[in-house]
């Protein structure tokens, strides 16, 4: 039988996992509910605070399902619909699956089909690595807590400086992948010689409509852009790329 990404039976057991993630997140939910009812918490609020959540939910999902698109057409629909239903990121996801397809002789974009074995090998890829968090949390986590708690302390300026050091690390390893092509500017090879510039200048345009975002909610007092300014960035950005893909080639 031949290996298909998008085969029922790959449909059938992320939706078994997916189903096991969404009964723990009702279980939970009702859980909370009888302990606030437990300790006397107000009706209204805790109707009100679900609705919000609820509502706020949609944001982020936006999110989700474009990724999920965006990877579909490489890796299919269950893979990339249990990555991202779970643990995971549009950027890390990316990366993870550039990565084992690269070191297959391939390039994510241009997948035509996958056999069994290269199928499996990229989903490892994608699953252990990200897990390697989950596993350091509850082994350092807490002394790693402890430890900016301590600091904070001592010289709560430090602290913050540290914290915000630590997360432009973070943000700067991703944008290196962002520029890693640049060198096509002058070594043309099998793309034109400014495909290079295509994920800079998407990037470019993602990082104005936040600003403009972020202008919106100081200048105009509009809060609620707070919540949906990642999915506005993110398909203005996507949706920025065709054309300047077809500019730049």
């Amino acid at each position: 039988m031949q290996f298909s990404i998008n085969h029922p039976i790959l449909f059938v057991l992320v939706g078994i996992l997916v189903a096991a993630v969404l009964g723990q997140s009702v279980y939970f939910l009702v859980k909370s509910l009888r302990r606030a009812k437990a300790i006397g918490m107000d009706q209204k609020k805790l109707n009100k605070t679900i609705k919000t959540a609820a509502v706020f939910t949609i944001a982020p999902a936006v999110s989700i399902v474009i990724s999920v698109i965006a990877l579909a057409k490489s890796l299919g629909l269950p893979l990339p619909w249990l990555r991202l239903s779970v643990v995971g990121s549009l950027s890390y996801e990316t990366i993870a699956a550039e990565n084992a397809v690269s070191a297959m002789g391939l390039s994510l974009g241009k997948i035509e089909s996958l056999s069994a074995s290269q199928y499996v090998t990229i989903a490892l890829v994608m699953t252990i690595s990200i897990m390697v968090g989950i596993w350091l949390v509850p082994v350092i986590g807490k002394k790693l807590l402890g430890g900016m708690k301590t600091l904070g302390n001592k010289d709560a300026k430090w602290a913050d400086t540290l914290q915000s050091a630590m997360f432009i690390g973070m943000i700067a390893a991703f944008l290196g992948y962002v520029f890693c092509d640049f060198s096509r500017l002058w070594t043309p090879g099998d793309y034109s010689a400014t495909s290079g510039l295509v994920p800079v200048c998407v990037m470019a345009v993602s990082a104005v409509v936040m600003l403009i975002c972020g202008l919106l909610m100081k200048k105009l007092k509009w809060q609620w852009v707070n919540d949906y300014a990642l999915p506005i960035s993110l398909i203005t950005g996507m949706a920025a790329a065709i054309p300047i893909t077809a500019w730049l080639g």
